[in-house]
C-alpha cells in the first residue's frame, strides 16, 4: 500500500495507521480540519475535540449533525480523534529519529480511506442470519519542515 504523495525523505516524515477500527466518514472530516496544520497545534486541537471542548466541523455527511454555535453542523468524533493523534506522534517520532527538527513540522499530507472489513454474521429470527461489518479505515499522514525565511 503505497502512500498519495511524492516523499523527500531530507525534508519529511511519514506514518501509516492500517485498519484501525474507526469510521471512514468521521475520518475524512477530522483529515480534513487538520491538514495542513502545525503539528503541535493540530495535536492540542485533537485533544480539545477528545475533550469536548472543540467541535470538528462536518462537510459532506451532515444530513443529521447538529449544529454548533458559529459553526453549522459539526461533531466530536472521539474516537477518531484519539486514534489519529497516536499517528501524528509516531509521524513526529519517525521525524526526530531520522534528524529533522519535531517542533518545525507541518501537516503536508492527510488522509483516510476505507479499510477491509470485518465481516460476522448475527443470528436472527427463523433461523436465519444477516452479514455484520465493522468498518476499518487507513489513515497516511506526511508531514513536512517549515522552511524558516
Amino acid at each position: 500500500m503505497g502512500y498519495t504523495t511524492e516523499f523527500d525523505p531530507k525534508t519529511m516524515s511519514r506514518a501509516y495507521g492500517k485498519e484501525l477500527p474507526i469510521s471512514p466518514k468521521k475520518s475524512e472530516e477530522v483529515c480534513r480540519a487538520i491538514r495542513g496544520m502545525h503539528i503541535e497545534d493540530a495535536i492540542e486541537y485533537l485533544e480539545d475535540v477528545k475533550d469536548l471542548k472543540r467541535a470538528v466541523p462536518f462537510r459532506r455527511r451532515n444530513r443529521y449533525i447538529g449544529h454548533k454555535k458559529s459553526m453549522g453542523p459539526a461533531a466530536y468524533p472521539v474516537k477518531v480523534a484519539g486514534a489519529i493523534i497516536r499517528i501524528l506522534e509516531s509521524a513526529q517520532g519517525n521525524a526526530e529519529a531520522t534528524g529533522l527538527d519535531p517542533e518545525n513540522l507541518r501537516i503536508h499530507t492527510i488522509a483516510a480511506s476505507k479499510g477491509q472489513p470485518d465481516k460476522f454474521y448475527r443470528p436472527r429470527a427463523q433461523g436465519r442470519s444477516t452479514p455484520w461489518f465493522h468498518e476499518k479505515t487507513n489513515v497516511e499522514v506526511v508531514l513536512e519542515v517549515i522552511e524558516e525565511e
